[in-house]
């Protein structure tokens, strides 16, 4: 349930991102694209991964094992043994040194950044979103607003965390600025859309967590089997479709 989504790129290249690389242990680092979060320096910092890691993929930047964006930024894990060093040049100061030049080089501006449109069904409320009224009630609107609020239009994955194929999803309408619930659950079934802060997660596994339920998607987001386990990628794009419980059974029946 994908296609290429494309986001403009003004929105990414605004007045030459500035960043700055920082070393996190011995065996990672860390570039920084702003102090605070902005869906600008997010998206800036998913785009940013997506050349590194292509870059990484066709045998540049050796050493380099992991490629992982955060909210406003990027960790690097890397194997120190494998960067290639100048004559007593330590690993850290090479890969930034490498890092400047592919930064100072990227033109992300030049043109639109393409990502991937993932439509998600959600069956909301009843057993599958028990927290929905508890939103609404808290949000001052009806169920069916905070439905049509959470379905308006697709939003961004911002990262992954927490656990492998957990998505951070937004931002949302500021009406849905709900904060975590105060006692989590020792157990959230897989599948289950949270809402808090105008983000949505989706648990890819049974969990515990704390964000208010109000939905669940039959679907599959993380599956260890798969090439590529994990559904959504951070810069992607989310667009949450509604469902009854009747589909919803039917679509987790031919579930693999």
């Amino acid at each position: 349930m994908g296609q290429p989504a494309t986001v403009d790129s003004s929105v990414i290249h605004q007045a030459q991102h500035a960043w700055q690389i920082v070393p996190c242990g011995d065996a990672c680092l860390i570039i920084q694209f702003a102090a605070q979060f902005s869906l600008a320096a997010n998206r800036h910092a998913a785009a940013v991964a997506r050349q590194i890691e292509a870059q990484r993929s066709r045998g540049s930047l050796a050493g380099i094992t992991d490629v992982v964006p955060g909210m406003v930024s990027i960790g690097l894990h890397y194997r120190a043994e494998h960067v290639h060093c100048l004559a007593a040049e330590l690993p850290y100061r090479s890969l930034t040194r490498q890092l400047e030049a592919l930064l100072g080089s990227l033109e992300l501006g030049a043109g639109e950044t393409t990502s991937m449109e993932i439509t998600l069904p959600v069956c909301y409320g009843g057993e599958h979103g028990p927290d929905l009224d508890e939103v609404a009630r808290a949000c001052g609107l009806t169920p069916s607003e905070v439905i049509e609020l959470h379905t308006r239009t697709p939003m961004d994955v911002l990262m992954l965390g927490f656990a492998p194929g957990h998505a951070y999803i937004g931002e949302f309408d500021a009406r849905l600025a709900i904060p975590r619930r105060s006692t989590p659950r020792t157990l959230v079934a897989r599948g289950s859309i949270g809402v808090a802060n105008r983000q949505s997660v989706i648990y890819p596994t049974d969990l515990p967590g704390g964000w208010n339920l109000i939905g669940r998607t039959p679907l599959n987001v993380f599956e260890l089997a798969n090439a590529s386990p994990c559904l959504l990628q951070a810069g992607d794009r989310v667009r949450f479709v509604a469902i009854d419980a009747e589909q919803f059974q039917a679509l987790a029946e031919v579930r693999p």
